[in-house]
């Protein structure tokens, strides 16, 4: 029979082993993420070897190389990275909450809220840049709040709120396509381009709004990751614990929809990256809990990967990058679906 002590011991090795293997996953991933990055910003019209790249990042490249490489290709390149691993640690989040690979903000409603704001300031207001951005962070955080108001019944149920994210988001759609069938042909192109989720055009500012998200949001989500991981083992474990359910609910879900909108308000809808990233990162860690940094840096890659596919891999049509991961995340989606209707069905 097995004593107390060899089952401890037993546990505390498998404990130590996934440790081990977390760590190896997320170098041999930033390691990765960091060789996309530089061949990212090596390609283009003109053509940069990698290894002065690389010097040009640490300060040792020539004017011309820097000016290239630090001025016109560098912010797009860090968008990307800031924008994947924000809506990586959102999925996470999300998803880790409601104990459900669907529940990611570009599913259950964030997203489409964002793009409806962003299409009536496009289209109807006539705005642009970052008043846009500005009004796709309000509409995110508008329909987070709509989305807890109207689930909340004693508590938020996660099944309520996703229901009700889905619900909602196909309000949302539906109200960016009547704006759309509204607008001038023109306009109209503008804000079809901004929905598909693109990172044409971004500059420092955009790499500046994001970052500040990150110093602000990080220290928080580290805070309550372990609140986090309590809320995985059920509302009454929680309860019995003493974690106060709802106000660590609350406050995790404010800082997964502020991921989701300041990303979204930099590069567009990107979809299905926030979704597919989780489920990976927890995959190759085999964690039970949230996989944060694996989350993010699988959700940088997402972004990165796809982008470099979007600019180089059509000849001379470039595409948005959103075009790519929807691509990549659709089939991921119906997989999801089809194997819930078996385990469903018995089958």
């Amino acid at each position: 029979m097995t004593t107390t002590a060899e089952a401890v011991h037993v546990i505390a090795r498998a404990r130590a082993a996934r440790q081990a293997r977390t760590v190896v996953v997320i170098a041999v991933l930033a390691v990765v993420v960091f060789a996309t990055f530089c061949i990212s910003l090596s390609l283009g019209d003109f053509k940069i070897p990698v290894l002065d790249v690389v010097k040009t990042l640490f300060g040792g490249g020539d004017r011309a190389t820097e000016f290239i490489v630090n001025r016109l290709r560098l912010p797009r390149a860090l968008t990307g990275l800031l924008v994947g691993a924000a809506l990586g640690l959102s999925g996470a989040i999300f998803q880790s909450i409601a104990r459900n690979p669907l529940a990611s903000p570009d599913i259950i409603g964030v997203t489409y809220g964002a793009s409806a704001f962003a299409v009536f300031a496009i289209v109807t207001l006539g705005l642009t840049g970052v008043a846009v951005s500005a009004l796709a962070i309000v509409g995110a955080v508008l329909t987070a709040f709509v989305m807890y108001v109207l689930a909340w019944r004693r508590g938020v149920s996660s099944y309520r709120l996703i229901l009700i994210g889905i619900g909602i988001g196909a309000i949302a759609t539906s109200v960016t396509s009547y704006l759309l069938t509204k607008a001038r042909v023109e306009i109209a192109q503008q804000a079809l381009i901004w929905l598909t989720g693109s990172l044409n055009g971004r500059d420092w500012s955009n790499v500046r709004s994001l970052a500040i998200t990150f110093v602000v949001l990080l220290p928080l989500m580290v805070f309550l990751v372990r609140q986090l991981r309590i809320l995985q083992l059920g509302d009454e474990t929680a309860y019995g614990l003493g974690l106060r359910v709802e106000t660590a609910r609350l406050g995790l879900i404010v800082i997964a929809v502020l991921m989701a909108a300041v990303a979204t308000a930099a590069a567009g809808p990107i979809g299905f990256v926030a979704f597919v990233a989780p489920p990976i990162a927890r995959r190759l860690t085999r964690s039970p809990g949230p996989a944060m940094i694996t989350s993010a840096l699988l959700g940088a890659l997402v972004v990165a990967l796809s982008d470099l596919v979007a600019q180089h891999a059509f000849g001379d049509t470039q595409l948005p990058v959103g075009v790519v991961t929807g691509v990549v995340g659709a089939p991921y989606l119906m997989f999801l679906l089809a194997r819930a209707n078996r385990v469903g069905s018995g089958g």
